[in-house]
């Protein structure tokens, strides 16, 4: 009953936005990995998207004012791995705000080293996610300045991870899937691209996915998403984990 008056609620704030065909396709132009869609999955992540508008508070950092563009680019990322969960919008319950930056942005940061020395710094970043907080993310007029990263997958990725609690590389698992699945797809690839980045080797994968099995969940995510024939050559067991959790086979559109 709750869930229904929240999703009557979305609707009906969503159909208040005037959004035109020439606008929709303007912005998934931009975002060539979405021509994978059929016509139906297009039409439900763009009310999806148009919904996800409504529901979200939006606030440009720095100066930066939120444009239609911007929002619907970033709407249609952040609804993409959520398309087809029973969830919808719920899977991004328990916050709302989206801060945008003109470019990379500066966060403080704190760490206590092994004598119990606090240090501060500076951390140049490109995104965050806050748990129960907000999503902060990059814009940048020509998002190729960032190379072949795609911040909202990833930030949003972030935020399906914290849905079973911890920020750990495994979200919420659906019925159908196990545990014990998830960690020998998961493990021994992480493992694996660690010692290759270690190594030395240029990875085809951000090698920021060795930093933690956090950034390896979000990266691998990006990858299903944008690239997927190579996360399926790269680990294939892991391509299988992300199938079945997103309820999406990019490589069979």
């Amino acid at each position: 009953m709750i869930k229904a008056f929240r999703d009557w609620r979305r609707q009906r704030a969503a159909a208040q936005l005037d959004i035109d065909a020439d606008q929709w396709q303007a912005a998934e132009y931009t975002l060539p990995f979405l021509d994978r869609l059929t016509d139906d999955e297009r039409h439900r992540l763009r009310e999806l998207a148009r919904q996800f508008i409504a529901d979200k508070e939006w606030n440009g950092a720095q100066g930066l004012v939120l444009t239609a563009p911007i929002q619907l680019s970033i709407a249609l990322q952040a609804c993409l791995p959520i398309l087809n969960l029973d969830q919808g919008l719920d899977a991004y319950r328990g916050w709302v705000g989206i801060v945008v930056y003109p470019g990379d942005f500066v966060i403080p940061r704190q760490m206590v080293d092994e004598t119990g020395i606090v240090h501060e710094f500076d951390d140049e970043v490109l995104g965050e996610a806050w748990e129960g907080g907000p999503v902060l993310l990059s814009w940048f007029a020509d998002m190729n300045e960032v190379g072949d990263v795609n911040i909202v997958i990833h930030e949003f990725a972030h935020k399906l991870d914290m849905t079973n609690g911890e920020v750990d590389g495994m979200p919420a698992l659906h019925g159908d899937m196990t545990r014990t699945a998830w960690i020998a797809a998961f493990a021994p690839a992480y493992e694996d691209f660690c010692q290759r980045v270690d190594a030395g080797e240029d990875t085809t994968i951000d090698p920021y996915a060795a930093e933690h099995p956090a950034e390896f969940f979000a990266v691998t995510s990006e990858v299903f998403f944008e690239a997927p024939d190579l996360l399926l050559e790269e680990y294939p067991a892991v391509y299988e984990e992300l199938r079945l959790y997103y309820r999406q086979n990019p490589l069979n559109r």
